[in-house]
């Protein structure tokens, strides 16, 4: 191919870009405001209208390139390659659609629209009869559909990962996590606006056990005892703030619960089948909540965020 011919083949594959740029956002915005008014019957008389101008736009973009692609060499035929070509272009912006839909970054709207007519100038170029036209085609076509189908929904995944853990860590003074008490495990923890609470049960279902642990903002004065406990609650603060409160329940269980300040939170812990030492090993086991524990959790879906 000469030079003359590669620089009418670029001016080719430009026109059919710009036209494409321009005339295929038009014709989706007839059809969603046809579709809008009149449901899908309305998107008939509009494509109708609308599919035929864009085809002869395109037919139009052939007209220079008589001598660089046989298809366009007389008007019925250039007529038939603008056909084709429309077909398989609109595969693009139908492909780009589902993947804008799934949450993969196609960038700003300017480039969403210029990016309309690329698929039609890719399409354009496999109907020009030269090697490297073609194989660049089919590299960009090749790169297009890795973007879409494996790089950018993966990028859409890990933005929205990220987005969860950022709302997740709103209030990482009250993110806090206690081991677990031996045979037990975490098995829901839950994000407020002001709370974060873990719920602890036994690794085997067929055992009878549970903890819970809350963790709230500061309270001023700090934990105070009822000021009319019940007969059989027990309930004291010693020096340090911390509040103990035990309520006997029928059949000779215990309600136990510690409340203590952990650094910027006030920590609660209660429990009907642990005893007193094991929720106070879990309440000096605190530690911050990590990313890989954040990412445990949600990846079990065992922590959920409350508005």
């Amino acid at each position: 191919m000469t030079r003359d011919k590669w620089a009418l083949t670029a001016l080719h594959l430009l026109l059919v870009w710009a036209a494409m740029t321009a005339a295929v956002p038009a014709l989706g915005a007839g059809l969603f405001v046809s579709a809008w008014a009149g449901g899908a019957a309305g998107m008939v008389p509009a494509f109708a209208i609308g599919a035929p101008l864009t085809v002869g736009l395109l037919a139009l973009t052939g007209t220079p390139a008589q001598t660089v692609v046989p298809l366009c060499t007389t008007v019925r035929r250039r007529f038939g390659w603008a056909v084709l070509v429309f077909a398989l272009g609109t595969l693009g912006p139908l492909a780009g659609l589902a993947a804008y839909d799934a949450g993969v970054d196609l960038g700003s709207a300017n480039t969403r629209v210029a990016l309309t007519g690329a698929s039609y100038a890719v399409a354009a170029a496999f109907f020009v009869p030269n090697r490297w036209v073609r194989l660049g085609a089919v590299a960009a076509l090749a790169a297009a559909v890795a973007y879409g189908s494996f790089l950018g929904p993966a990028h859409a995944q890990q933005r929205r990962q990220a987005a969860a853990v950022a709302r997740y860590r709103e209030h990482p003074e009250l993110l806090y996590l206690g081991a677990a008490p031996p045979g037990m495990q975490v098995s829901r923890a839950e994000v407020g606006p002001a709370y974060f609470s873990v719920s602890y049960r036994p690794v085997h279902p067929d055992v009878l056990a549970y903890a819970d642990l809350n963790l709230r903002p500061l309270s001023t004065p700090g934990p105070q005892c009822p000021d009319l406990p019940e007969e059989e609650t027990t309930c004291t603060v010693d020096e340090h703030g911390e509040l103990r409160m035990i309520h006997d329940l029928p059949g000779g269980t215990r309600n136990i619960t510690l409340i203590r300040r952990h650094q910027n939170a006030e920590a609660e812990v209660s429990s009907q089948t642990l005893d007193e030492r094991a929720l106070r090993d879990l309440l000096g086991s605190l530690h911050p909540l990590s990313d890989a524990d954040l990412r445990t959790l949600m990846r079990d879906k065992r922590i959920t965020h409350v508005l």
